[in-house]
């Protein structure tokens, strides 16, 4: 491996860290629908899988099986016909969508079942349990139209499942529900996967979907979102694609419900799931039920993000060294923006009480967010702060970032109008730029 290439894996590794960590004892619910196991791409799939598995990750599976049901009608010479585009399933159907999904959860069981020597699947010990945890009932009418055997959850007995789950067993959950009288109905595997993630209280959702994710007015791949934005998109409607349509909604109820992340991915693209999963950006669209990004006061916590985000910045002189002893007596003094759980943004407030100002010190933005406005949201989160304290003015001391102040309000200013103490504290060598901000 060259230099280059063992760098690369060395810094890809360290980010994945914290999101391996994360993930133990974590439940994850991955829906798909059956064109993944008809074109062979969940042979790939397995492999991610099992890395999931291996780092704890407990598993539950909802395939779907439209074409599957598509080839038995049509080889049946019968028709089908959609309302809302949920299948109408009468008795005929119902035989064809038995069949169907059973052949693709035996197909599923079979490459989960793999050992290929030599592939991330060697030596794998994943034991898949299946079985009859969904209950659902009949939709009944819609538009007129009896949907006879197509159904709607009712209920995931969690218990069950969890039961698996903690034997170390993956679940597979099929596209079928079952009633206490002993029906069979077809249900969507978006229903299902939504309704058993809110059941379980997923940390994550994954819908593996024909497109990248979702995309805005301007086509641009939409990569974070709140429900409130969702529920915003799917009133608007005339912007989303066929996929958007169906599985946004579950998307926002399963998030509405309790599930911590659901996630949009393609399932076109090698290795989808561990980019979407272990990269900060992801590949896909994300949605949460509030904002991942969060301004608050720093804690003692925050130091080793701290450190990491400000350590560049001194090692090129931007910044003023601070050690981990000093930060961690100053920390009250800082605050820090955070996106997902990632330190990506901080500064620090130090009072002058006696005449009235404060030093704004430390500011520092993670380069990915530096487009983004992270800086403008720091520096009117710090005046906010400071007017509570009865500042008057701040006043900042820089050598490479004065033109960013100045548009912000900043006017340069002489060493002696810095309040007396700071005067004395002046380093002659750094001959930092004074700026001054009326607030």
């Amino acid at each position: 491996m060259q230099a280059a290439q063992q760098a690369n894996f060395v810094r890809w590794f360290r980010a994945a860290a914290p999101y391996i960590h994360a993930f133990g004892g974590r439940t994850f619910v991955i829906a798909f629908g059956g064109e993944v196991v008809a074109d062979g791409s969940f042979v790939a799939l397995t492999h991610d899988l099992n890395l999931l598995a291996s780092l704890g990750v407990r598993l539950v599976l909802v395939h779907g099986a439209r074409p599957q049901i598509d080839a038995q009608l049509k080889a049946a010479g019968l028709k089908t016909q959609y309302v809302r585009g949920i299948r109408v399933t009468d008795e005929h159907a119902l035989a064809s969508v038995k069949q169907a999904s059973g052949q693709v959860r035996v197909e599923i069981e079979a490459l989960l079942s793999m050992g290929l020597p030599n592939s991330p699947m060697a030596n794998a010990d994943i034991r898949v349990a299946s079985g009859n945890f969904v209950t659902a009932r009949p939709r009944g009418v819609i538009d007129g139209v009896d949907m006879c055997y197509t159904g709607e959850v009712r209920k995931v007995d969690a218990d069950a499942i969890n039961i698996r789950l903690d034997d170390g067993e993956l679940v597979l959950l099929s596209p079928l529900g079952y009633s206490p009288t002993g029906e069979i109905f077809n249900v969507t595997l978006e229903d299902i996967a939504a309704q058993t993630a809110i059941a379980l209280g997923a940390e994550k959702l994954v819908f593996l979907m024909n497109e990248p994710g979702l995309k805005g007015k301007s086509g641009r791949l939409m990569r974070e979102l709140t429900v409130s934005d969702a529920e915003k998109l799917l009133r608007k409607g005339q912007t989303l694609s066929d996929d958007a349509r169906l599985y946004l909604p579950h998307a926002v109820k399963a998030s509405k419900g309790g599930a911590a992340r659901v996630h949009m991915i393609s399932r076109h693209a090698d290795g989808a799931l561990l980019l979407e999963l272990f990269t900060h950006d992801g590949i896909g669209s994300m949605l949460t039920r509030d904002p991942l990004e969060q301004l608050r006061d720093a804690t003692i916590e925050d130091v080793g993000g701290i450190l990491r985000l400000i350590e560049p910045l001194e090692a090129d002189g931007t910044l003023v060294k601070r050690s981990r002893e000093l930060l961690e007596i100053e920390i009250s003094r800082f605050s820090v923006l955070e996106h997902d759980k990632i330190i990506v943004g901080c500064a620090a407030l130090y009072p002058f009480a006696n005449e009235k100002s404060a030093e704004l010190a430390c500011v520092a933005v993670h380069p990915d967010y530096r487009d983004f406005g992270a800086g403008e949201q720091l520096l009117k989160w710090i005046e906010e702060r400071a007017k509570k304290q009865r500042v008057k003015r701040l006043f900042v001391l820089t050598t490479r970032a004065a033109h960013w102040f100045i548009e912000h309000g900043f006017v340069e200013a002489g060493i002696n109008s810095l309040p007396k103490q700071k005067q004395a504290l002046y380093n002659y060598q750094r001959r930092s730029k004074v700026l001054i901000k009326p607030i």
